[in-house]
């Protein structure tokens, strides 16, 4: 199951590049070779795309890959298990507050 924050993430970013290229969803449909229903799923964060699906949107939006994944990370766990995670701002850096030239 997928976190509603990682699918929101990824469908805002998914229209925002679709709409900043002056693509309607059905034409990116048409382009990826994917059904219009399921553009719609993905940018309303009801579905992830598989891996396929991603690399047809990436190519049909002129995309890189972060365009779409931009604010979805994977936070590793200490005790417990990791998980992806959603952020609006910056996304943390990896280690937390160690910055360039530490001991660390």
């Amino acid at each position: 199951m997928i976190s509603a924050e990682v699918g929101a993430r990824f469908g805002a970013n998914l229209k925002r590049v679709r709409k900043g290229r002056g693509i309607s969803q059905e034409e990116l449909a048409f382009m990826s070779e994917i059904h219009r229903t399921e553009a719609g799923m993905l940018e309303r964060g009801i579905r992830l795309p598989r891996i396929d699906t991603f690399v047809k949107l990436c190519g049909s939006l002129d995309a890189e890959p972060n365009d779409l994944l931009w604010g979805i990370v994977w936070m590793p766990g200490e005790l417990t298990r990791g998980g992806l995670r959603a952020f609006d701002d910056e996304p943390p850096t990896p280690g937390g507050d160690v910055g360039v030239g530490s001991d660390d």
